[in-house]
């Protein structure tokens, strides 16, 4: 952390007069209990966490700028964001280094200053979610951070914009002899290096337009990513996804639907399977409504599992997990909001579970 404030530092001191420069953080503590469970530790990150971002991002000229972002969260300090933007143009830009690169709604604003719940949707759970380890997470944990180049742009008109981004990454990782998923943990793990596994770099793009009115807005895009996680670089994966978000009168509705494909390693899975893929659904569909200072979320998310398991999983072959969560967000100041929140869970495989969420949070 340290480190990190000295770099931030003497970027600041000895950048010219005339760069722009930006410094920006979010904060965030969060208490979780599970009172239908003695010991939720065994199954879950409960208790207290903190979730810290520190950006600051350099406007060197209207065509080039660069950003470092350091984040403090369950896997330590780590290295959010590191790039360089090239800009030609609003359509055209290039950005270069670490980054989250374009894939659904929910990680343009994972912050946790900028979401209303003290948890993440389903399908970009990482680590808060009852039975995480047995689920593996959500379909694509957020914020999903690598390495590589991302094109992208956006065009204006009168009444809105277009955005649009392709990308070729290192990807996700599994280091196993016989992998059937993704390691999230390598991901965020330091000793392993921030490197690629397996020398074939993953490909994805991302597609978004939005209208825009005096007190309405919708936007509606999709994503697609693919490419191979294992070290041998034989095993294949592909996610879909598509999402909507609206505006009306201050009011927030959100929906996202996720799917990723993968393929497992045969040698993993019971005797006798043939069929070596899995496929992971996500979806979430919540509103946001101010009431004075108070914001109310309601919100019904899930994930369903169909394929063979690996013969130590827990999980049938056909598994289900539904949240129904209503949670509430109160401004104490104009930065400073008292997040609490209410999530019944309905396992498939599992005895249903409740969990309550009290915490903080404030960008600075």
């Amino acid at each position: 952390m340290i480190r990190v404030l000295v770099v931030l530092a003497l970027v600041a001191g000895t950048a010219h007069a005339d760069v722009q420069r930006t410094i920006a953080g979010s904060l965030q503590l969060d208490y979780l209990a599970v009172p239908t469970e003695s010991m939720p530790r065994a199954y879950t990150l409960d208790a207290t966490t903190v979730e810290l971002s520190l950006k600051m991002s350099v406007d060197f000229s209207k065509n080039a700028s660069a950003t470092v972002k350091a984040c403090f969260a369950c896997h330590g300090f780590e290295a959010a964001a590191a790039f360089v933007d090239l800009r030609a143009a609003d359509e055209l830009r290039v950005r270069i280094g670490r980054m989250t690169p374009s894939f659904g709604s929910f990680p343009e604003r994972y912050d946790p200053a900028n979401h209303r719940t003290s948890d993440k949707p389903l399908p970009y759970d990482m680590g808060r979610m009852l039975h995480k380890d047995q689920w593996n997470e959500g379909v694509l944990p957020a914020p999903w951070v690598d390495n590589g180049v991302e094109v992208g742009g956006t065009h204006f008109y009168e009444d809105g914009r277009i955005d649009y981004a392709a990308y070729a990454l290192a990807g996700p990782k599994n280091q196993d002899a016989q992998p059937t998923d993704f390691d999230f943990v390598l991901s965020h793990t330091p000793a392993a290096y921030y490197v690629d596994n397996n020398s074939q770099p993953i490909v994805g793009a991302r597609f978004a337009g939005t209208l825009e009115a005096s007190d309405f807005m919708l936007t509606a895009g999709g994503s697609v990513m693919a490419g191979h996680y294992d070290s041998a670089g034989k095993l294949l994966f592909e996610i879909v996804g598509a999402d909507v978000v609206a505006k009306i009168s201050g009011v927030y509705l959100r929906a996202e639907y996720l799917i990723r494909r993968t393929q497992m390693d045969l040698a993993a899975l019971p005797p006798m399977t043939t069929d070596d893929t899995a496929t992971k659904h996500g979806f979430y569909v919540e509103s946001e409504v101010p009431v004075g200072p108070v914001d109310v979320i309601g919100r019904f998310d899930g994930l369903r599992r169909i394929g063979a398991t690996p013969m130590d999983s827990p999980l049938a072959d056909r598994a289900t997990v539904y949240r129904y969560t209503l949670a509430g967000a109160l401004r104490v100041t104009a930065n400073v909001r008292l997040k609490t929140s209410v999530e019944y869970y309905q396992f498939s495989d599992f005895a249903d579970e409740l969990a309550i969420h009290l915490g903080v949070a404030t960008p600075f």
